[in-house]
């Protein structure tokens, strides 16, 4: 059962992702228990840069205005601000806007007014051109330099803003606030800072939080959890009586999505965990004390654009063939250099790419997969990726049918090599888009770097 909340502590729960869905008795127990903010995340890169290229929701709307509407109710009924960030999946201006309206029509369709204010992140080109001129973009991730050509390929960018940036919403005290991209701890983190509580632990709490009950056992990532902060520690628990905190599964998310375990790198600064101490304080609940927070020398938040790359054709088919498959690689070899043969000085063979998934062999951990057991069967994806649709049906189709009948030693049968399990055999994949721009960039105030708007 969950406690009721006290006078000195700061109570959040949290949706690890809007749309994913949560159990109904799960935010009701969170409700009857109290609670200061009501948090969620709506996005992620994750997923690849499809989102952010596209410009379409990572989650359908019908599941999306289920979660919210539940979400939109359980702030009122505790008068708990409802703050989500990263709407639509990669925060652009469009995924906001398309947010925005579903939460309108679940404000009507409950009978309920509530304010919003809305806080968008999507950049302007200019204005990543001006920081690298000025020299405040660092590499990131792909320790590749930014250039201007890259601003100027990138569809769309986003910036992902850090805690300050919600202040100046969040001190118009809105009922609700949608934010474009965002440090996921940022949803749960921002107000305690505001209100005074220590950043090493709302942040440390925010980071635990971030993906719901992903820090409880069972592991179930469409559930709530609930945190609870003070002065000199946090507390967190499951909202679910079937689920539990442990020691373990709390450390564990501590260290998620982190390249150092004992440091959380974001927007503004540094928590630092080293002296942090987990206790279990009753059989699904943990305390944690000790976070700590050291200011960055220079604010920098994360920039993400997406380029078009090209578009996707692709087929899967079965191979059962032991012979077939112990020549694999040769026989893709083999394929790929008659395509190539048949277009000469027709098609360039720059404007397309072959990949083959093979599931089986090495599909999922492709050079990195340890184990070399021959398969007796095997899941073939062909991947085409082409400069237009009509190029990358064309290849896929080639690959497709000279692999069918594609010969080599020891061939019993002449039928086709490969069980195609669907009618038609090729499947369009539409637009392919990557991350062209993931980098750092220096800012001087994060509290002007989003663009607010309030609304009734």
């Amino acid at each position: 059962m969950i406690e009721k909340k006290t006078s000195d502590e700061f109570v959040v729960v949290s949706c690890g992702m809007l749309g994913y869905g949560f159990p109904e008795a799960s935010l009701n127990a969170a409700v009857a228990a109290g609670v200061d903010l009501i948090a969620s995340d709506a996005g992620s890169s994750d997923p690849g840069a499809y989102y952010l290229g596209s410009g379409k929701p990572f989650v359908s709307p019908t599941m999306t205005k289920r979660d919210l509407k539940l979400l939109i109710k359980a702030g009122a009924d505790t008068d708990a601000p409802l703050v989500i960030g990263s709407a639509g999946g990669a925060g652009t201006d469009g995924q906001v806007d398309a947010l925005v309206m579903i939460a309108r029509e679940a404000l009507a369709e409950l009978g309920i007014t509530r304010s919003l204010a809305i806080l968008k992140t999507e950049l302007d080109p200019a204005t990543v051109r001006e920081a690298i001129a000025g020299q405040r973009v660092q590499t990131f991730e792909t320790f590749t330099p930014l250039s201007p050509d890259d601003v100027d390929q990138a569809v769309r960018i986003v910036a992902q803003v850090g805690c300050e940036s919600y202040y100046p919403a969040l001190r118009q005290k809105p009922d609700i606030l949608i934010v474009g991209r965002a440090w996921d701890v940022a949803n749960i983190a921002a107000l305690p800072i505001l209100l005074g509580y220590p950043r090493g632990l709302a942040l440390h709490m925010g980071k635990i939080l971030e993906c719901g009950s992903l820090a409880a056992r069972p592991v179930a990532g469409s559930d709530l959890i609930l945190g609870r902060l003070r002065d000199d520690h946090f507390i967190v628990e499951p909202t679910d009586s079937a689920k539990a905190c442990t020691i373990a599964s709390v450390s564990a998310h501590t260290f998620y999505e982190k390249t150092d375990p004992v440091m959380l790198a974001g927007p503004g600064g540094t928590v630092d965990l080293r002296a942090v101490v987990f206790d279990q304080i009753d059989p699904r609940r943990v305390k944690i004390s000790g976070s700590a927070f050291h200011p960055a020398d220079k604010y920098t938040v994360k920039l993400e654009g997406a380029k078009l790359e090209g578009y996707r054709h692709t087929s899967i088919g079965g191979v059962r063939d032991p012979v077939f498959i112990r020549r694999i690689d040769a026989l893709q070899a083999k394929v790929v250099e008659h395509i190539r043969s048949f277009q000469k000085g027709i098609v360039d063979p720059s404007s397309y790419t072959i990949n083959f998934h093979r599931y089986g062999i090495d599909g999922v951990m492709r050079a990195w997969e340890p184990v070399k057991t021959p398969a007796h069967e095997v899941g073939l994806l062909v991947d085409v990726v082409a400069e237009t649709p009509e190029l990358a049906e064309i290849v896929c189709a080639m690959v497709r049918s000279t692999l069918l009948h594609v010969g080599y030693e020891g061939r019993m049968a002449t039928a086709g090599n490969i069980a195609f399990p669907f009618s038609p055999a090729d499947t369009p994949g539409g637009p392919v888009y990557t991350f062209n721009i993931y980098h750092l960039m220096e800012i001087d105030d994060p509290e002007t770097i989003g663009r607010l708007e309030i609304a009734a």
